[in-house]
């Protein structure tokens, strides 16, 4: 899709997943926008118009550093929840609100529907770009994300965690980050691997933090 907009010299590119309820932008320069753009773009729109319910949003744990900044800068929360939509909406319907998704590009949009629909949300984006009369490049892109580096390790020991190796690294690691970043060491919920998530200002200290954690984990996890 990104090829294809440079290629055609399209203003944006819309990519839909099987179901269409998660969606991905690209920018009229082939550069993709997440979900996490995607839901700081509507949220200042709604915000402005004052449709925005619960003074923020809900996202997932997984959402980057530098979308909480952007919606704090205007005085707005970031709600973070468990990974997977339906604790994003379960929040979202306990407390509140009217917008919330994932890093994936899986937003929703509660005034509309109780799920995500990524038909609804590329309408949401193309009204706005269009409101604005700019390109999506300058209209799209609202936040510059921290540096953020993913890891997974295979793991047999169910267990693995619970070393207290492990637990004194992740504790080193989240001192390091502490008040610049952030740490994110999880079980799959779908395989036997271990996430390990590391986000922060400075991009050669995240990756060492996730060397640092991960050779740990490798050591223990059988």
């Amino acid at each position: 899709m990104c090829d294809m907009v440079r290629t055609e010299n399209a203003d944006i590119g819309i990519a839909l997943d099987g179901d269409a309820d998660r969606v991905v932008i690209a920018d009229e320069q082939g550069h993709l926008l997440d979900g996490d753009q995607l839901m700081a773009l509507v949220a200042g729109q709604m915000h402005r118009r004052g449709q925005l319910r619960g003074d923020g949003l809900v996202a997932t744990q997984m959402s980057n550093l530098g979308l909480e900044r952007y919606l704090s800068s205007m005085g707005l929360h970031l709600a973070r929840t468990r990974i997977g939509d339906r604790y994003v909406m379960e929040h979202m319907r306990k407390h509140g609100y009217n917008l919330g998704g994932e890093q994936s590009g899986h937003i929703i949009l509660a005034d509309h529907t109780t799920t995500g629909d990524g038909l609804i949300v590329a309408l949401k984006v193309l009204s706005l770009l269009a409101e604005s009369e700019k390109p999506a490049s300058k209209a799209c892109r609202v936040f510059t994300p921290l540096p953020q580096v993913l890891r997974n390790v295979p793991y047999k020991i169910e267990n693995v965690l619970d070393y207290d190796e492990i637990r004194d690294s992740i504790a080193s690691a989240e001192r390091q980050l502490a008040g610049t970043g952030r740490l994110l060491v999880r079980r799959s919920g779908t395989e036997g691997k271990i996430r390990i998530m590391a986000e922060g200002e400075d991009e050669s200290l995240v990756r060492a933090v996730i060397d640092e954690v991960a050779g740990v984990i490798e050591q223990h996890a059988g």
